[in-house]
């Protein structure tokens, strides 16, 4: 029978005090960054080039306990394998990195009693604060574990308003969309809504009807229909549109999977876009977007930037800032394809 091969013991302080032939108290105070007391330049690298020699790493946790900070942010989402969870991820990522913080990431799969598990442990491991993010606009109630440090949510908000939240700006991104139709020269903008109630559905509704305002066309409850966010539901809505006796010569879809169905019905028609028709989707979902032929011209959703804000905000709060609990919108910018 083989020998098991033995756990190598983490090198400690003692042995790196050892091997650079300095005290103890002197290793802590160089690897603990501690210059405000003196030592001398030549102890310090003896003791930096020790624990380079022996392979030292800081205990992270003894290290949090005694500094009461542990340079790491919890975030916590339900999916954390969803394209847009992804994105959000690494926009809160990033910019904590640049800030010299990391991130502990737990995955909810939208069960509450796993929601209130993951933030436990992330606040066992000390983490200084938390976002929150949801995979779709929605208000929430947040576990009040949570209240415990300071939390930030993203691309959601708490309903019992008692945290800062991060969400896109769902009725600037219904306008921006519905104004580049009507730039185009379009005067029946046709627009096939998501469930009503939903925030992005009243949002980018709101949007659609400012923007229609603003050039003087009055809404025409004829073109406004509510689909069900899948490409079945925007085939049957852009039907309903094409069939009016004055059809619309440009449809606004709330998002791109509805978009997909109406360039079927668009082009099982034999009419193309965007010469007789044009479309414009919501959410850039690049699987769709990208690959439709023509490719479609959508408004996208802030996912990165909404994590970058979100971890902006959190080290706000952390460093002693008051936030408030407001909600900060981020834009949804226009990406310009071939359908309109």
């Amino acid at each position: 029978m083989s020998k098991k091969t033995p756990l190598t013991r983490a090198v400690t302080m003692k042995d790196v005090a050892r091997h650079a032939g300095v005290s103890r108290t002197a290793v802590s105070l160089v690897l603990n960054d501690r210059f405000d007391v003196t030592l001398a330049s030549e102890t310090r690298e003896r003791v930096m080039s020790a624990a380079a020699e022996l392979g030292y790493r800081p205990n992270a946790g003894a290290r949090a306990l005694a500094q009461q900070r542990s340079d790491w942010y919890g975030l916590v989402t339900e999916i954390v394998t969803a394209p847009f969870a992804v994105d959000v991820i690494k926009g809160a990522q990033d910019r904590a990195m640049a800030d010299e913080k990391y991130l502990l990431i737990a995955s909810t799969e939208s069960d509450p009693v796993a929601e209130s598990a993951a933030i436990e442990r992330l606040l066992e491991q000390r983490v200084e604060g938390l976002i929150y993010a949801a995979t779709w606009h929605r208000g929430v109630t947040v576990p009040d574990v949570a209240r415990e440090v300071p939390t930030v949510l993203v691309n959601c908000f708490d309903i019992e308003g008692r945290f800062p939240a991060v969400v896109p700006d769902e009725r600037a991104g219904g306008h921006r969309a519905t104004s580049r139709l009507l730039e185009a020269g379009h005067r029946r903008v046709g627009f096939i809504n998501l469930d009503r109630g939903i925030p992005a559905a009243i949002g980018r509704r709101e949007g659609y009807l400012a923007a229609l305002e603003e050039a003087g066309i009055a809404p025409d409850a004829e073109l406004e229909v509510t689909g069900h966010a899948t490409a079945d539901s925007g085939f049957t809505a852009a039907e309903e549109l094409l069939d009016l006796a004055e059809p619309p010569t440009a449809i606004f879809c709330a998002n791109d999977r509805m978009a997909m169905g109406a360039y079927d019905a668009i082009k099982e028609r034999g009419m193309r876009i965007p010469e007789d028709v044009a479309v414009i989707g919501f959410d850039n979902q690049e699987l769709i977007a990208g690959y439709l032929r023509p490719s479609l011209t959508t408004v996208a959703l802030p996912f990165e930037q909404m994590g970058a804000m979100g971890v902006d905000l959190l080290a706000a709060i952390t460093a002693g800032e008051s936030t408030g609990t407001n909600t900060v919108t981020v834009d949804c910018p226009l990406l310009e394809r071939s359908s309109v």
